[in-house]
């Protein structure tokens, strides 16, 4: 069976009584080229294994299959079962987990499921869980390379750099855990039901350790979400909303430590530079 054939999609699916969530953000592919080149380009062989956040009906599955050792796919909708037990029977090496990727102990899942293999997390993420289900996976930090399909306009955010307009609180999270590459374009008639927008692939190869030291990892990620709380704002401003306990002169006084002016904007700044300022609020609390 051809999975991103179109007419066999709406024959198996029909067949199964299957109808399409729009509150699940479900499109699934169309075009073979897209599952086998993310394939590729997560960089997964037999020694690999992955854990892939809603398979659909399984093409980007088949495609993980063939090259990894083994492949857990985490399923929300309990009226996929019996469509990717029909798609998926001629793998040996996948399982599908009906649950909330977002409620799960991803840790404990991949120490049970990816015993002695390296584990990747590849998924064609629906848009509307983009950035709680790409933070997990980040946070849970047991994964080798985080390889997803996203809207194009939160690849070009999570790859933007300090000063350009797409660049933000999550553009700093996601690099302070990964070091992210934008791959390619997949446009709306890769899917049915298509879209509206343009789709983008990128693989977040995570760090082994943050791109910088700080002193405390909560309160340099607390002045990162005050610095674009309210981007039109200084960076001091942003900074005096999100610590009231502290003056705005010991906030300029802080800023001025670390060589900025107290007209400096967050989204001017690397992550060096946030480091720099969490170390010196810290030693202010």
């Amino acid at each position: 069976m051809n999975l991103c054939d179109y007419h066999e999609i709406q024959t198996l699916l029909a067949r199964h009584g299957f109808r399409f969530s729009k509150a699940k953000g479900q499109n699934f592919l169309v075009r073979d080229w897209v599952p086998r080149r993310i394939a590729e380009a997560a960089g997964i062989d037999r020694s690999c294994g992955v854990l892939e956040v809603g398979p659909g009906v399984g093409p980007l599955t088949a495609a993980l299959c063939e090259r990894a050792g083994k492949v857990l796919s985490i399923e929300v909708d309990q009226s996929l079962q019996p469509v990717l037990a029909e798609t998926l029977a001629g793998f040996d090496n996948a399982r599908v987990l009906f649950g909330d990727a977002l409620k799960l102990d991803l840790p404990a899942l991949v120490r049970t499921e990816f015993p002695g293999l390296r584990v990747m997390a590849c998924a064609n993420l629906p848009y509307y869980i983009t950035t709680p289900v790409l933070t997990k996976l980040l946070e849970s930090r047991c994964f080798e390379s985080v390889t997803v399909m996203v809207q194009k306009e939160v690849a070009q955010r999570i790859c933007a750099v300090p000063g350009s307009k797409a660049y933000g609180a999550f553009t700093v999270f996601c690099n302070w855990y990964a070091a992210p590459a934008l791959l390619f374009d997949v446009p709306p008639d890769c899917f049915l039901p298509r879209p509206k927008v343009t789709s983008a692939v990128l693989r977040l190869a995570v760090r082994a350790e943050p791109p910088c030291p700080v002193a405390d990892a909560a309160l340099f990620f607390r002045v990162v979400r005050a610095s674009f709380a309210q981007r039109r704002k200084t960076l001091l401003n942003g900074l005096a909303s999100a610590f009231p306990q502290l003056s705005k002169d010991q906030l300029a006084g802080a800023l001025d430590a670390c060589g900025f002016p107290a007209a400096v904007r967050g989204e001017t700044m690397d992550i060096q530079q946030f480091a720099a300022v969490a170390d010196a609020l810290g030693r202010l609390l």
